[in-house]
């Protein structure tokens, strides 16, 4: 053990270095660029500043600390479940902590409502709804009205959405519940890779970065069912390349059903990211069988799924809707569609906003494209903290096959995402486990690193896990920062919570009784604060949203709800306004 004093110089040394790694927390902390920041963001950016420079005294001070601490998380680390099953409830029981001061968060991107719709769909014991005789009224983004009333996406995040749903009576808990599974997986994953302490303290670092103020559980946009899957896979690959497990062969191909269920093209890459750099020697395995009688029930069940929302079994809902509904490509080297027929101008807009953002991602250098992307997933899954140990990278590089191999995976599995046109960072979360081995090896191999005799490396380390837990409880302090706020920022609106659309519609519900709410939208709508989404059972709902047609067909509608009261929201005014239906003031249909 070095001396304590030898440690508190080495931690007088390493402080600057690491507070100047850590400077441009400032704008990253907060997701925003140097330029953008306001009062709270360089608020968010000083705590962090503070967290860290705190971690570093408290590992300078207080290093004899670590070897009892260590050795005690060590022996839970070895009970292999029992870390699991910590990991997994960090985050679930610090979130519930946070309930009082972060409530269940409110849908606002069009991602969120068809999540939604799918889990009140499955809620409900149905795989799609019948197509509704007023359906142009309830056109919207991301949904199919015909041949039947669904969600575009796949199910997987809508089935842990329902679940939620049906145990604890808010989709939220879905998420919830899935931030959890996924801190478990990711254990279960490292656990294959790595010794169980290393393993242990790269899942609590993954459920701390991600598990609690991430949109992946502020939001229903998903992203933890996807980086389930993945850690199953990966997890699965070391187990059977050292023994052939029918038990390990199951959970490969679980991981691969959920992988083809919530991200299929970006699962798929993951899988042939695996495969291709060596990892296709587990195929050979006798004990395989059970990942092909999975993937075999996981396909013939989507295509029966197809057939039900599509009426074709080859047909995928999000196919179908980008088929008849988009003009923008998926990918940078597809040619736009012609444009459909749209009957309403609302979409016709969002469309066209889509068909802008691909002619801007086709006019921009490929090279300023690939660094956005990277600079995107970079901040999501590591920001400048864990940065610091991504230092060791080319020294990892050298060593074992098994680290190269690991790090020619992630590099072709974000080539392959850098062809999308659109980019978020649930989109690579197929390869949140992959991230985080990456980050796991990265550290093992910066804690062998000395300077003067001292362990400066292993120093490093240690700070990690304090610095991101004082940053976390910096960001409690700040309160509740989702990931919609941020997005109706980027689209350039900014207005207070209380005058949108999960205001009309609690107010509604609280006044008791059956509502139709028609929609009027101003020239010069933003697209990206849509009002009109619906229940999975239209006509049962309390309250249901419609979009205004112009007299004639309003009539029609409003003939077909003659049980309801019927309002006018019109969401371009400042503020909102919602107000009792009078066909007096009929404008142009929107």
């Amino acid at each position: 053990m070095i001396a304590t004093k030898k440690m508190r110089r080495l931690g007088t040394a390493l402080a600057p270095l690491l507070l100047a790694l850590m400077a441009p927390a400032l704008a990253a902390a907060a997701g925003e660029p140097p330029a953008r920041l306001g009062f709270v963001h360089v608020s968010k950016g000083l705590l962090t500043l503070a967290a860290v420079a705190l971690a570093v005294i408290v590992c300078t001070a207080g290093w004899r600390l670590f070897v009892p601490l260590e050795a005690k998380l060590e022996r839970l680390a070895r009970r292999r479940v029992l870390a699991m099953l910590t990991v997994g409830l960090l985050p679930l029981a610090f979130r519930a902590l946070l309930l009082p001061v972060m409530p269940a968060p409110e849908p606002q991107t069009h991602d969120e409502f068809s999540y939604l719709l799918a889990a009140d769909t499955f809620a409900h014991g149905r795989l799609t709804n019948p197509a509704h005789p007023m359906a142009e009224h309830f056109e919207s983004m991301h949904i199919l009205v015909r041949p039947s009333y669904a969600s575009m996406y796949p199910v997987g995040q809508g089935l842990i959405l329902a679940a939620g749903w049906r145990l604890f009576g808010h989709p939220w808990a879905g998420v919830w519940i899935s931030i959890g599974l996924m801190g478990a997986a990711i254990c279960w994953m490292l656990q294959g890779w790595v010794s169980p302490g290393w393993a242990f303290l790269g899942a609590t670092l993954a459920a701390m970065r991600l598990g609690i103020f991430s949109y992946w559980m502020n939001s229903y946009w998903g992203g933890a069912v996807a980086a389930i899957g993945g850690a199953l896979v990966l997890g699965a690959v070391p187990r059977l390349l050292r023994k052939s497990s029918w038990r390990d062969a199951a959970w490969m191909g679980l991981g691969l059903g959920i992988l083809a269920n919530s991200r299929p093209f970006e699962g798929l890459v993951f899988a042939l990211a695996l495969a291709g750099v060596g990892f296709w020697k587990v195929a050979r395995t006798r004990a395989l069988w059970p990942t092909l009688l999975i993937l075999a029930a996981t396909g013939f069940g989507m295509l029966y799924y197809f057939h039900r929302v599509t009426g074709h079994s080859l047909v995928m809902p999000y196919v179908l809707n980008r088929q008849t509904m988009a003009t923008a490509p998926l990918f940078v080297w597809q040619k736009p569609r012609p444009e459909p027929v749209y009957h309403h101008a609302v979409l016709r807009d969002f469309y066209a906003w889509e068909l802008a953002v691909y002619s801007n991602v086709r006019s921009t250098p490929l090279l300023t494209n690939v660094l956005e992307k990277a600079r995107t997933y970079w901040r999501f899954f590591f920001g400048w903290l864990f940065t610091i140990p991504l230092v060791a990278l080319p020294w990892l590089w050298k060593e074992h096959d098994a680290h190269q191999l690991s790090l020619a995976a992630a590099i072709f599995f974000f080539a392959a995402l850098s062809l999308e046109v659109w980019q978020n960072p649930h989109y690579a979360a197929p390869a949140t486990g992959l991230f985080f081995l990456i980050l796991t090896l990265a550290m093992q191999r910066l804690a062998g690193w000395t300077f003067r005799g001292a362990p400066a490396g292993l120093f490093l380390v240690r700070a990690l896990l304090p610095a991101c837990a004082l940053i976390l409880v910096a960001n409690s302090l700040q309160g509740p920062s989702g990931p919609g706020s941020r997005w109706m920022r980027i689209a350039g609106k900014q207005e207070p919570a209380s005058f949108g659309r999960a205001a009309v519609l609690h107010r509604l519900e609280a006044a008791g009784g059956r509502h139709l709410v028609v929609v009027r939208y101003q020239s010069g709508h933003n697209v990206h604060d849509e009002w009109v989404y619906n229940e999975a059972e239209i006509d049962a709902a309390p309250v249901v949203w419609a979009r205004d047609m112009g007299v004639a067909r309003n009539m029609e509608l409003l003939q077909y709800f003659n049980n309801r009261q019927v309002w006018l929201a019109e969401p371009d005014l400042h503020p909102p306004r919602i107000t009792p239906y009078r066909s007096s003031i009929e404008g142009t249909p929107r």
